[in-house]
């Protein structure tokens, strides 16, 4: 881009920020590329340079994006740097532009003057969006070409090992976490998750525990050390496993505690007990029946069954959340064949494969502060995860962390933890209540 091109673009943003910040009373600015600040509300407009900033490092990121606009084209034009922020997380900025007066004031916005300013600057150059990272080109989402089960694992889980410890408590847990107090340092939190998940499960010394996608083996080795139950896990991941593997050894737990890399479907054998903790989302909504009958058919007659997923709120018409475009992102940058299901969906599954459900509990709240808390341990560590996994792969994990955290906090992702077992005429093998959890 020429400097009348830049200077034209420039003048043109010189009149959407002035447009933007007449209705909006937040602290954020654009910085341009040439390190000036344009305020995008009042609270802006004494100190830009000391407030929140969302920066354009290259001109060519604004043709770009008007060219073909949407989610897709924002996350890619941050991965490349083109698109970066200032004075805040990627949260920070989130939650600015998404609290309810904020939004309101924006529809104030004269959409007939941005697009008249806009439209001119379409034929600027703009900047190669092209991904250098192994993003997949599918990203239709769900299983309706049923991926690779091991290639789309493998795509999330064997990023790197140490990518993860960077960023994961010392425990290696990497899902939601249970706060008994907000205040709570995470590794408090996830190991009273892995607790309250043995707990909920009854877990009892002797008693088989089998953890379907266990990861890098927490559950499993707390099961066996504070329960005495002999646990087995299983994942398709085979940097989990080579670490599960290293971990049993190391914590001497050989007795009690075996990991296998193989699809959860080609287990064998009955099992008193068995958890699945953060791998529903990456079922599929097709492959759920088959997921809940081969999960009944390891479970013994009294046992049961946890399962700890992610999912969506119910809409009120049918629709494939795999449809949408943050969905769509999530298959290409993040979880490959992953969907998210509805929590009253789930339990009709459960209840069509012969489950009965005992209890259901949601942990929104807490996968939001999980999810924050993550973000920002990897943020701190940003240098030593680009010399792990490289810039672009980085920003599209900071990115990830901040998005799931802004969509708990909003509601439009959920999180719930249900039991059941299988179905009874008689007396089940649940409590009476929820008391002994909570002892």
């Amino acid at each position: 881009m020429d400097t009348s091109q830049s200077t034209r673009l420039r003048q043109a943003l010189h009149i959407i920020a002035a447009e933007i910040a007449s209705h909006l009373d937040v602290p954020l600015s654009l910085k341009l590329w040439d390190g000036t600040y344009l305020p995008l509300g009042i609270a802006a407009v004494h100190e830009p340079a000391n407030k929140l900033a969302i920066i354009i490092a290259d001109p060519g990121a604004i043709p770009a994006l008007l060219r073909r606009p949407g989610l897709d084209r924002i996350i890619r034009l941050y991965a490349r740097g083109v698109i970066d922020f200032e004075g805040g997380t990627l949260i920070d900025i989130g939650n600015l532009l998404t609290d309810k007066s904020t939004r309101k004031r924006l529809k104030a916005i004269s959409k007939r003057k941005l697009l008249k300013t806009l439209l001119p600057l379409v034929t600027l150059p703009g900047v190669d969006v092209s991904a250098s990272r192994r993003f997949k080109t599918d990203a239709t989402g769900g299983n309706r070409k049923t991926p690779d089960k091991r290639e789309t694992i493998g795509f999330h889980y064997d990023v790197s090992n140490a990518f993860y410890e960077l960023f994961l408590d010392e425990a290696m847990v990497y899902t939601c976490a249970y706060f008994t107090d907000w205040s709570h340092e995470l590794a408090k939190a996830q190991f009273d998750k892995l607790d309250m998940s043995c707990r909920k499960l009854r877990l009892k010394p002797g008693e088989r525990l089998l953890d379907i996608g266990c990861g890098w083996g927490a559950l499993i080795c707390h099961a066996a050390k504070h329960y005495g139950v002999h646990a087995h896990g299983v994942t398709l991941s085979q940097e989990q496993y080579d670490y599960a593997v290293r971990r049993i050894a190391s914590e001497g737990l050989g007795d009690l505690v075996s990991v296998e890399l193989i699809d959860y479907q080609d287990v064998k054998g009955k099992f008193d007990k068995i958890s699945s903790i953060g791998m529903y989302e990456h079922i599929g909504i097709a492959a759920l029946p088959d997921y809940m009958s081969k999960v009944r058919s390891l479970l013994k007659p009294e046992g049961l069954f946890l399962n700890h997923g992610i999912t969506r709120r119910a809409k009120r018409k049918a629709t494939r959340f795999a449809d949408r475009p943050e969905q769509r992102a999530l298959v290409r940058y993040i979880f490959p064949g992953g969907e998210l299901d509805d929590i009253g969906h789930t339990l009709q599954e459960l209840e069509r494969a012969g489950f009965e459900v005992h209890d259901v509990e949601g942990w929104r709240e807490h996968y939001a502060l999980t999810t924050k808390m993550w973000c920002e341990r990897l943020t701190a560590k940003r240098d030593e995860a680009v010399a792990i996994v490289g810039e672009e792969t980085y920003r599209i994990w900071v990115a990830y962390l901040a998005g799931c955290s802004l969509a708990f906090t909003r509601g439009s992702a959920r999180i719930y933890q249900t039991l059941s077992g299988h179905n009874a005429k008689g007396a089940s093998s649940a409590p009476p209540s929820r008391a002994d959890l909570y002892q």
